[in-house]
């Protein structure tokens, strides 16, 4: 299951970088290792009478660690192919309902989004395959027969069901690429395709208690995962809902049109008076210069604000600035995709716009974008 998901600051345990590629493992995976452990712990028993039962406990667990290598060879195929096609993996995380590739850009073409899509069930689909050759092979009454046999169809049952079509699975991003094929619009593409997730989510928890009434079973432990998968896929299409509407927005992020007009003042100057000519030239920012006029700094509006009034005569307007970094001055022109992505480069409450030829144009304030996007 690849997904452009949030990002975490404490994602788990470090394990390695295979082909530069970070893998972190959350600790959310180790309560599901002593869950399979568990479970799998009588068939292992059942299928291997002569084994004692610490060793049938040890046999379970080795194939919980090779069900998630299995799931993380499947993040890694994903990542490899977006790699190729030049698109920045920034991790792969592995928990408690499986694992998830944080590629930080989307495909620019929804034949490459299908590709980046499909490599993870295809390559779930080629080791059960594999693991099926072998288990014909390999008699089934033994320890590693035991595992092959269960590792290839635990593998087919990956491959299959990250086929149904429905974000955030991997057949959701199929589907979206080709409904983004057909109608040239990536958002329609994501607002179908998480659309079909909610529907997926909703089916499964139907049918499996639809099952359990016509065999009549009670659902127990298979209604409880049943649960925690539909609401997986519904709070993963809902966020793709979410980002298809921030995603609409873009195009209406225009640096001119959002700027602010600036006044210049020399870091020495009380903020009373730095604030009276802003208010004077009607100006909603204020830029820090040298005596030769050349911009230093941007006067941030929260400390602005925070400063009691009493203490303006006696604050200076550059005690208050952020010393202007070259990743703070941006273009005047920017907009859409690369002004957010300049934004996201080098977070900050306020960047300096200027012209092509270096002059000020003007101050754009992170607020003023995020207001583009409030209410989504």
């Amino acid at each position: 299951m690849s997904s452009d998901s949030p990002r975490q600051d404490n994602p788990g345990l470090r394990m390695g970088r295979p082909f530069g590629i970070p893998i972190y493992v959350s600790p959310t995976w180790f309560i599901v290792a002593a869950f399979i452990t568990y479970s799998f712990q009588s068939v292992v028993a059942s299928l291997l009478p002569d084994l004692s039962t610490p060793l049938t406990y040890v046999v379970a667990f080795v194939f919980a660690v090779l069900l998630y290598v299995s799931v993380l060879l499947h993040e890694l195929a994903h990542c490899v192919v977006a790699r190729m096609y030049g698109l920045p993996v920034r991790r792969i995380t592995l928990y408690l309902l499986g694992g998830v590739s944080e590629i930080e850009r989307e495909p620019e073409t929804p034949g490459r989004e299908f590709m980046v899509a499909f490599a993870g069930p295809l390559l779930s689909l080629g080791l059960a395959g594999i693991g099926f050759a072998a288990s014909r092979l390999i008699a089934p009454d033994t320890v590693l027969g035991v595992l092959i046999l269960q590792l290839w169809f635990a593998n087919l049952i990956v491959g299959v069901f990250n086929l149904l079509p429905g974000l955030p699975l991997d057949g959701g991003r199929m589907l979206r690429a080709g409904v983004w094929k057909i109608t040239r619009k990536p958002v329609s593409g994501t607002i179908a395709a998480a659309w079909a997730g909610r529907a997926l989510a909703v089916g499964l928890v139907v049918f499996t208690v639809w099952s359990a009434l016509v065999t009549g079973q009670e659902p127990s432990l298979m209604l409880v995962w049943s649960v925690l998968l539909a609401a997986f896929i519904w709070f993963g299409a809902t966020q793709a809902l979410r980002s298809a509407r921030v995603r609409a927005r873009i195009p209406a992020v225009n640096a001119r049109a959002l700027a602010r007009r600036a006044i210049a003042v020399t870091g020495d100057v009380p903020l009373a008076e730095a604030l009276r000519r802003a208010a004077e030239a009607r100006a909603g920012a204020m830029v820090v210069v040298d005596h030769e006029g050349h911009p230093t700094g941007i006067v941030n509006e929260v400390a602005v604000e925070a400063t009691p009034e009493n203490r303006r005569p006696w604050v200076t307007a550059g005690s208050l600035s952020r010393n202007l970094e070259p990743s703070l001055v941006l273009a005047a022109d920017l907009e859409g995709e690369p002004l957010i992505d300049a934004m996201r480069e080098s977070p900050a409450g306020e960047y300096l716009l200027v012209e092509r030829g270096g002059e000020i144009f003007g101050v754009l304030a992170t607020s003023d974008v995020n207001r583009v996007f409030s209410g989504v």
